[in-house]
């Protein structure tokens, strides 16, 4: 029996990645699943690969009639929901303030903050009447970006940063009721698209760097795959592992916060 046996969890973002990731492990661990995604051919994709076991809809994130569409769908097909996982994401390719135009910088600010940030506030506000009947939790996907810079631009650091806030301020607000905990994960093995207001949108992480090399920077020393950071999500969403924690965030980036000012190679420091 899975740590999730009888749970029900609403996914953001599940069609690719990380999402997709912890569909299948939201699965394997007995919970019924619910996916919110903005791509009609991910969603398609879901209903190929997982037919009767995923519920599948087709909306916009940062669309809050979706979000409730999402949420009463899922209500109406599973009598409940526990837990709302607010995923969906999109990165800026670095995009910096001296090399990007304001005009850029304008539009990238609407459309990240409003995928990486409002969303967020959008989700658990469509979840929270159906959180609090079943006493559930909410996890937000973050990024190391959340904590530290160089991630990424400006515009998505601000992001990810106001996501933490957003996670902090609704673990207070909902207590005791509902839980409001987030993982931040390092880079990973998936080719996360960037913004189109930048001209980003078809252009992945990985299309333009080598994910080898990017593990051997991480004091780890591999590039996870998104399967590796399930797991966090899991004892976040398990009533039975997870009773005390709320305005937590479990920061999954194979060391990059302890890597200091030079990187130890098994208990030797290069020179």
């Amino acid at each position: 029996m899975g740590w999730l046996q009888g749970e029900v969890a609403l996914i953001t973002g599940g069609g690719s990645g990380l999402g997709w990731a912890l569909v299948e492990r939201f699965l394997e661990e007995g919970a019924q699943v619910a996916v919110l995604q903005r791509s009609q051919d991910k969603v398609d994709a879901l209903k190929a690969h997982f037919g009767d076991r995923v519920l599948a809809i087709a909306g916009d994130v940062t669309n809050y009639e979706d979000n409730v569409r999402a949420v009463n769908a899922t209500v109406e097909h599973f009598g409940k929901l526990d837990c709302f996982v607010g995923n969906a994401g999109i990165w800026d390719h670095y995009a910096d303030i001296v090399n990007t135009s304001g005009e850029m910088l304008d539009k990238a600010f609407n459309e990240i903050m409003g995928i990486n940030t409002k969303s967020l506030i959008l989700g658990a506000k469509a979840a929270l009447d159906a959180l609090i009947a079943s006493e559930g939790s909410i996890i937000f996907t973050l990024s190391n970006s959340a904590l530290y810079t160089a991630g990424g631009g400006p515009v998505y650091t601000a992001s990810k940063h106001a996501a933490l806030g957003v996670m902090k301020e609704l673990a207070y607000e909902l207590a005791p009721k509902v839980r409001v905990n987030a993982v931040a994960p390092s880079g990973m093995n998936v080719n996360i698209k960037g913004a189109a207001s930048l001209g980003q949108e078809k252009l992945g992480l990985l299309d333009a760097r080598d994910p080898e090399k990017i593990g051997r920077g991480m004091p780890l020393g591999f590039l996870p795959e998104p399967e590796d950071m399930t797991g966090s999500y899991v004892l976040l969403a398990s009533r039975q592992n997870n009773r005390a924690l709320t305005g937590v965030v479990i920061n999954a980036e194979c060391g990059l916060g302890i890597r200091g000012l030079r990187q130890p190679r098994a208990g030797f420091f290069d020179e």
